[in-house]
């Protein structure tokens, strides 16, 4: 099938200071026309489906990404079960929107970013939670699920166990390219596996970033110590997060528990541990320990919000007597 293109143009002549414009007609086959906006159709193909055990929540995706991928990630499980759980306790008359509570109504995944080629790693998302007026909440969601971090605190065995003086923490250096920085400060981190629990994956990251060997018991879920209060208050009532920091509530859904660790360890080996090189290097973990005095950590980690949080929490849990 054949479709008529048509385009004005002025004939060139420099003596005429009032041109008329003459019609050339060309012909380009409506074959052409498909094949140039093939690939983007293609693209913009999406597969919908409604979340079970609702009648009305529609997720829409691209269609390499199935309905049992995405119901199956962990991080999205708890983020929308989290949510679902937030907007019961609407029902309750003293809540702020109890007179006209907000649904969620669409989830829209935009781009998806897989490990390895295969496995799904961080999901875009924007999620439609809007009321009966049609005023809608910031849904913008980037998906990436749990990760640990370990305040690990060394002392030497010279020492009296009970000096705080002369304690030394353990910062990782490595390249965040999301920071745009080759050299970015921070207490050692790592995500969990699908699998892992967070004391597990605490000491499976101690191991591989430090290369020291840590036992559950040594470790101390700092973020959960904090919260015991709250979670001993809790009903159905009330929201219920995880027992972890939230490092960036408005655009991610991570949360880190933040667990210490105290070794009392040779005092020479504590200074063999500077300037070490650690990490998976072959995946990509180009990563150098560096020993600074516990005193001074807030000021070495200063751009990291983990050692922060974590200098808080055991200041804190510290002046209270439960550490």
């Amino acid at each position: 099938m054949l479709s008529l293109h048509l385009a004005a143009r002025l004939k060139p002549n420099p003596g005429v200071q009032s041109q008329r414009p003459f019609l050339r007609f060309s012909w380009i086959t409506s074959t052409s026309i498909k094949d140039t906006f093939k690939d983007q159709r293609k693209a913009n193909t999406m597969s919908t489906f409604t979340i079970p055990g609702s009648s009305s929540i529609r997720v829409n995706t691209a269609s390499d990404l199935s309905q049992d991928e995405v119901l199956a990630f962990p991080a999205f499980k708890t983020w929308i079960s989290t949510l679902q759980r937030s907007l019961e306790t609407q029902k309750l008359p003293s809540h702020e929107f109890h007179a006209d509570p907000f649904v969620l109504r669409r989830i829209d995944i935009q781009a998806v970013d897989r490990f390895g080629g295969k496995r799904l790693g961080f999901v875009k998302l924007r999620a439609d939670v809007s009321n009966s007026k049609g005023e809608s909440l910031p849904g913008s969601v980037f998906l990436r699920g749990g990760s640990v971090g370990m305040l690990l605190i060394l002392q030497p065995d010279d020492l009296p166990a009970e000096q705080e003086n002369g304690k030394w923490a353990i910062l990782t250096i490595q390249p965040r390219i999301p920071a745009g920085s080759l050299a970015f400060a921070e207490i050692p981190a790592g995500m969990l596996d699908d699998s892992g629990t967070f004391a597990g994956g605490a000491a499976k990251e101690i191991q591989e970033e430090t290369g020291l060997s840590v036992q559950h018991s040594e470790l101390i879920d700092m973020t959960a110590l904090a919260l015991q209060t709250e979670s001993e208050s809790e009903s159905q009532d009330k929201e219920v997060l995880q027992k972890a920091v939230y490092p960036s509530a408005g655009g991610s859904d991570e949360f880190i528990p933040l667990f210490l660790c105290q070794k009392r360890m040779p005092r020479s080996e504590i200074e063999a541990l500077q300037g070490k090189l650690t990490g998976e290097r072959d995946h990509g973990e180009k990563i150098t320990l560096k020993i600074v005095p516990l005193e001074n950590l807030w000021k070495e980690g200063i751009r990291d919000g983990k050692t922060l949080a974590a200098w808080a929490l055991y200041k804190g849990l510290q002046q209270e007597g439960k550490i």
